[in-house]
């Protein structure tokens, strides 16, 4: 099974600020540039980040075809890593912590036999061993890793130590140590490829836990059968609610009119979509959206969704304890405002567009 697939978006400008190029020129003469007209976007756009390209590059992409004035990204994906990867604009980004902390679904190819300096494709072969793996050895460790396991994060990884990144120590050829911790593997799928293939492999499917690192979970694996492993690719398949099947790729983002692209946006709400709904009318709403508590007869809830009954309009999120609803993330009145405008205009756009993407509503 192959996860990688080929990349996309390899010859687009790089988006990331207002000036962009727009033509090529040979010799020392600068290309032109063309200044970008930011505005207000508010939505989640799923991407199915392409192959090589860092999640941050890919968000700058988005955000430049968008023309959106804010914008942030729910976690990294390696650019090893393809798939699901929510892009939040304006209001969005507040609520982007909500997907950092969702549950995540993966598809991976471990390649057994061969160990990397990395733990995965991009980095050196530091170690041959022979393969000598059965089903039952593999349906063992399958049974072995699923449930909650500990891991130690890979060197390769964002995690900071005194202020800087892991990968940034990694390479300097510093190790540092690093603490173990505590991940759940909800489901676990192991494949087994022929054995008797030049390189035999295994194909991974994982429901995971935030925080749990698919790269050090296959390197664990290898070690397991005695032979060692690497990730030699990695899809991810869903996070939270969301599916690689809601996904567009930077391509056919990139061939879209505007309008189109506008029509791809999800809702800011669909970041709450597991929170309890409470509505308050529109004196309630106002002092809410002042930051203070409301008392009602509501149930405890530890994440609730916030609504002007007058409008629909989002208000932000809130938890409910002993009858009080008290406020969590608040939108701006401003951020509001400019919601139901958007709201309607990506409404007019959808009902215009053929391009198959999710529309706001």
């Amino acid at each position: 099974m192959s996860t990688a697939g080929p990349p996309q978006g390899a010859n687009a400008p790089w988006g990331g600020s207002d000036a962009h190029e727009v033509s090529k020129r040979g010799g020392n003469i600068p290309a032109p540039r063309v200044r970008v007209a930011r505005r207000p976007v508010h939505g989640v756009l799923l991407l199915d980040k392409p192959l090589g390209w860092s999640s941050n590059d890919a968000l700058q992409k988005v955000k430049w075809l968008l023309r959106a004035e804010k914008a942030g990204h729910t976690g990294t994906l390696d650019p090893l890593a393809t798939g699901v990867l929510p892009l939040c604009f304006g209001a969005a980004t507040k609520f982007s912590q909500l997907q950092l902390d969702a549950d995540k679904t993966y598809e991976a190819v471990l390649c057994l036999g061969l160990k990397t300096s990395t733990g995965d494709a991009e980095g050196e072969v530091i170690e041959k061993r022979p393969v000598a793996v059965s089903a039952a050895n593999v349906a063992r460790v399958q049974a072995q890793f699923t449930g909650p396991i500990s891991q130690v994060p890979p060197m390769h990884s964002a995690l900071k130590k005194d202020g800087k990144a892991l990968y940034e120590y990694a390479r300097a050829g510093i190790e540092v140590e690093r603490a173990s911790r505590e991940v759940q593997i909800y489901e676990l799928q192991l494949t087994l490829e022929s054995v008797e293939a030049t390189q035999p492999s295994i194909n991974l499917v994982a429901k995971c836990s935030k925080g749990t690192y698919i790269r050090t979970l296959g390197e664990d694996i290898g070690e397991s059968l005695g032979c060692g492993a690497h990730l030699s690719a990695l899809r991810r398949c869903g996070t939270g609610g969301y599916t690689v099947a809601q996904c567009v790729t930077l391509d056919a983002l990139e061939a879209m009119t505007e309008e189109e692209r506008l029509a791809c946006l999800l809702p800011v709400d669909s970041l709450l979509g597991d929170h309890t709904v409470v509505t308050l009318d529109a004196e309630n709403a106002g002092r809410f959206l002042s930051g203070l508590r409301r008392r009602g007869d509501w149930p405890d809830a530890t994440q609730v969704a916030v609504y002007a009954s007058a409008d629909g309009s989002l208000l932000g999120t809130a938890h409910v304890k002993s009858g009080e609803l008290i406020p969590g993330r608040l939108l701006s009145p401003p951020e509001i405002e400019q919601m139901k405008s958007f709201r309607t205009s990506v409404k007019d756009a959808g009902t215009k567009t053929s391009a198959g993407c999710a529309v706001l509503n």
